[in-house]
């Protein structure tokens, strides 16, 4: 197939980088905008690229994107979103924190936290947390997933279903208007469904990109969640649905 040269680097770009945006693609190649959305519409043609608001990212459609990639995507925002639920998290705590590079994040910024009982399937939050003394870190038993490190299968479910704890800290790739929460791997659903149902207060981490995908496998719903934390919720359907559902919404772009 052949691709012009601003096309092939425009493809490039978005496998690197996770997403590409319109502004930004605009000052790096020197161009006016409404140049870069002809070129993203043609690439959207040729299913080479799918549009999300202001920009485009690589298709995924049932397939989930490469682990680091997935990782680059609203890196900032991320660190925000973890930063705040772990500000939520009391020490002395008992908490599941599951597969996902926003619950990494909130992996990351408990760090900084007293002692504390980690049980997780995601072996780079293990990895992680496992060398500071204040955190007993308890890792579930199943199929070691090559992709990302995470720990799915029957005997994860099983693993987790032994504790009931404090916290669960958990991802989603994508969130539909309906707040069907959603995911690519049926495995790693039974994971996460387990996960909510040995938890006392279920916290929800996910960038407002999720809102802009989709996937096939429905983890549950969003009136299963205490807390939703995420950079900003552009969707009026989610926050009726929080309202409703006594689910607290903290928007990191609105905090002071």
């Amino acid at each position: 197939m052949y691709l012009a040269p601003r096309h092939s680097e425009i493809i490039e770009l978005a496998k690197t980088e996770g997403r590409v945006l319109v502004d930004e693609l605009a000052t790096h190649f020197d161009v006016t905008p409404q140049t870069i959305r002809k070129d993203l519409n043609d690439l959207c043609e040729r299913q080479l690229l799918m549009r999300i608001h202001g920009g485009a990212v690589i298709p995924s459609s049932t397939q989930n994107m490469e682990y680091a990639q997935r990782g680059k995507i609203a890196a900032d925002e991320k660190q925000t979103i973890g930063e705040a639920a772990a500000k939520l998290i009391s020490d002395n705590a008992s908490l599941f924190i599951n597969i996902g590079t926003t619950t990494e994040a909130v992996s990351q910024a408990l760090l900084r936290h007293g002692p504390l009982m980690i049980i997780t399937n995601n072996i780079n939050v293990a990895n992680r947390m496992r060398p500071f003394t204040q955190f007993e870190v308890v890792i579930a038993g199943g199929v070691v997933r090559a992709s990302d490190g995470g720990i799915v299968g029957e005997a994860a479910v099983d693993f987790i279903r032994q504790f009931k704890v404090d916290y669960a800290v958990i991802g989603t790739s994508a969130i539909d208007p309906d707040g069907a929460l959603l995911d690519y791997d049926f495995r790693e659903v039974k994971v996460a469904q387990a996960i909510i149902a040995n938890a006392r207060h279920v916290i929800l981490v996910a960038d407002s990109t999720k809102f802009e995908r989709t996937a096939p496998v429905r983890i549950g719903h969003l009136e299963q969640v205490d807390t939703f934390v995420t950079d900003r919720c552009p969707d009026e359907r989610v926050r009726k649905i929080c309202r409703d559902f006594d689910v607290e919404l903290i928007e990191t772009m609105r905090l002071p």
